[in-house]
């Protein structure tokens, strides 16, 4: 039995890990790179493996650096199976769509400023054939994806759909049955909309992300104060709040806590926009599963019939002339758009008519991968490149990073303390920093676990 680590080794993005077992192949994830254009792009169309051989999926959760590979390995030959949740499903349908379409515009934008012909990664006709693949598996349903191979799908709490993959494996090399967990990525406890992460009480390996392996986030029952004075200040000099936000999950909790803060008065009514039509489908695929809900919403939405995702100031944007208007609107608003990295999609805009502003804030709700524009502001940079023009950072940048739906140091100590029978520990999917550092915390605490920080195209044995 093999593992190969081919994404999210020793860095955030590209998560596909690769599980060898009785002549099967199975692909856990397979996301696509971000970061630098050029590199991610070279990344996201090596696999470093052939597409065809893999005889099925699992799928983690929606994210892009989790499914936006998916397509690619479809257009490659692969015709297996995706096994993943039902919301993960529905939230792939548009998210992939969405990465199909963004990609065809960078393509004529490249031709048209460059005159350079270029192919995009996939197509939205290869997007469907896709999610033709895709079954769907409930939470604590054991499941044969392969000969020999079962998986049960845990709530990891982390998005809406997010899962745990439990895999016991009756190994035919050496006639014995063992058991692998793969996080996929992992959430916090306490979060607002959805219910907490689930433990694993036993396993003989573990592949775990490690995105803030070494770092502690701000309690989230403070996070409502810190957004309450930011807006505040923000609206006392008549300024935008411009708040770049994954339509996937982020955007649904900041409008959750602005839904809170305005109805309690701690904040003024302003307008509110969400200028992302990503975000208003995954909107209604929230609306269409209240059952990942934590139990306070579920029965806020359900018993009480209180939509956590709408109020009475806010607007939902879907029509490019729409969003466009906002440039010309006086402040103060709150504009809440994607991408959450600043890469693409329609918050570029809003940067551009709004960074050089004094009155205005960018304000940082989520994680901002190296090279990135987004982990460029955040670091301080004076002057930034936004569609090949240079801009001067002169808006306020604040985070509020206690939204996070990553585990910290603490929840992953949590996590695998929790686990019994642990041989060997896999930490993927953070910096190498990030990775490194928490080898040596984990290391301590389970000494009897062999600890690795694989790199990518490393292929280890087990057992």
């Amino acid at each position: 039995m093999k593992l190969g680590f081919y994404g999210a080794a020793r860095e955030v993005t590209g998560s596909k890990h690769l599980l060898q077992v009785n002549g099967k192949n199975i692909l856990l994830d397979c996301g696509i790179f971000q970061g630098r254009r050029k590199e991610s792009m070279e990344k996201n169309k090596d696999l470093m493996f052939d597409a065809s051989v893999i005889d099925a999926v699992i799928l983690s959760h929606a994210h892009m650096d989790h499914s936006g590979d998916l397509p690619y390995l479809v257009k490659l030959g692969f015709k297996g199976p995706i096994y993943t949740t039902s919301a993960t499903r529905d939230l792939c349908t548009h998210m992939l769509m969405d990465s199909a379409y963004i990609q065809q515009r960078e393509v004529e934008y490249i031709l048209k400023r460059k005159g350079k012909v270029v192919e995009p990664l996939y197509t939205e006709e290869e997007v469907m054939e896709t999610m033709k693949l895709m079954m769907t598996v409930a939470y604590h349903r054991r499941t044969e994806v392969v000969p020999g191979v079962h998986m049960t799908f845990f709530d990891a709490g982390h998005i809406l759909g997010s899962a745990i993959t439990f895999l016991e494996i009756d190994d035919k090399e050496d006639g014995k049955r063992k058991t692998l967990t793969f996080t996929g990525d992992l959430g916090r406890k306490g979060l607002p909309i959805l219910r907490d992460p689930e433990y694993i009480e036993h396993s003989d390996y573990l592949i775990t992300e490690t995105t803030y392996g070494n770092r502690f986030h701000k309690f989230i029952d403070d996070v409502d104060e810190y957004f309450e004075e930011l807006v505040n200040k923000t609206v006392k000099r008549g300024g935008k709040i411009i708040i770049p936000a994954f339509a996937l999950e982020r955007t649904q909790e900041v409008v959750y806590y602005l839904n809170l803060l305005t109805q309690t008065g701690r904040i003024p009514r302003i307008p509110v926009y969400v200028d992302s039509p990503l975000a208003v489908n995954v909107t209604q695929v929230f609306r269409s599963h209240p059952e990942s809900f934590s139990k306070q919403v579920y029965e806020e939405f359900l018993h009480n019939g209180v939509n956590p995702f709408g109020f009475g100031l806010l607007r939902y944007i879907q029509d490019v002339n729409d969003s466009k208007a906002l440039n010309s609107k006086k402040g103060p608003m709150i504009i809440i758009s994607a991408s959450g990295m600043m890469e693409h999609g329609r918050v570029l805009h809003h940067l551009k008519n709004n960074i050089e502003d004094p009155a205005n804030l960018i304000l940082v709700v989520g994680y901002q991968a190296a090279n990135t524009l987004g982990r460029k502001i955040l670091d301080g940079e004076k002057n930034v490149k936004i569609f090949g023009d240079s801009y001067r950072v002169r808006a306020e940048v604040a985070v509020v990073d206690a939204f996070s739906g990553h585990a910290d140091r603490s929840d992953l100590i949590d996590f695998v303390s929790h686990m019994k029978g642990l041989k060997e520990a896999f930490l993927v999917h953070g910096e190498e920093s990030q990775g490194l550092t928490f080898k040596d915390i984990l290391g301590e605490i389970r000494p009897e676990v062999d600890i690795t920080v694989p790199n990518r195209g490393q292929v280890v044995k087990l057992g």
